[in-house]
């Protein structure tokens, strides 16, 4: 098969219509609440004493659950993605999350750089999720799919071509 047809169509078993959600962990949703409004610029609709759900920018949303005395820290590879226009525009968020580190309590703070065809660093919050900020297009990673199946490296090849990237040559 060729890596840029799309697979056949098959027939699910599951007759599902939508990604809704994920679920993020926080250890006080109150701090929680200030930082994913006031730092993060989401929206935020608390739904019950232990839970809430943030939005940005579609009709998919992740659920917050409190969950007190929580130490963990979400490994790096299930983060959660942020998208900005620019390398220019992940330079000033960079900037703007290491001049808010330690008021937001953010820490694990990668530096920016060129890595699996887009531009990027990384971040952890005050409940140890995950966070990336980077470059994307319009509608995030859904031209992906317009490329079909990868074979070798794909997506994580250093020279893969990227929609508004400048990749190295």
């Amino acid at each position: 098969m060729d890596s840029h047809e799309p697979q056949t169509a098959i027939e699910p078993a599951l007759k599902v219509k939508f990604l809704s959600h994920g679920t993020l962990i926080s250890a006080d949703l109150e701090k929680s609440r200030k930082y994913y409004e006031q730092f993060l610029g989401l929206e935020v609709v608390r739904t019950s004493p232990i839970s809430m759900m943030v939005r940005l920018g579609s009709n998919h949303v992740y659920a917050v659950v409190q969950r007190k005395n929580y130490e963990g820290k979400m490994p790096a590879l299930f983060h959660n993605g942020l998208d900005v226009d620019t390398q220019e525009d992940v330079d000033a968020a960079y900037k703007t999350v290491i001049d808010g580190a330690e008021q937001w309590g953010m820490s694990d703070i990668t530096k920016p750089k060129l890595q699996h065809g887009t531009y990027s660093f990384m971040f952890w919050d005050l409940d140890g999720n995950a966070w990336e900020i980077l470059t994307n297009p319009e509608g995030g990673y859904t031209w992906i799919f317009e490329q079909g199946d990868q074979q070798g490296k794909g997506h994580m090849d250093k020279k893969f071509a990227r929609p508004g990237v400048k990749t190295p040559s």
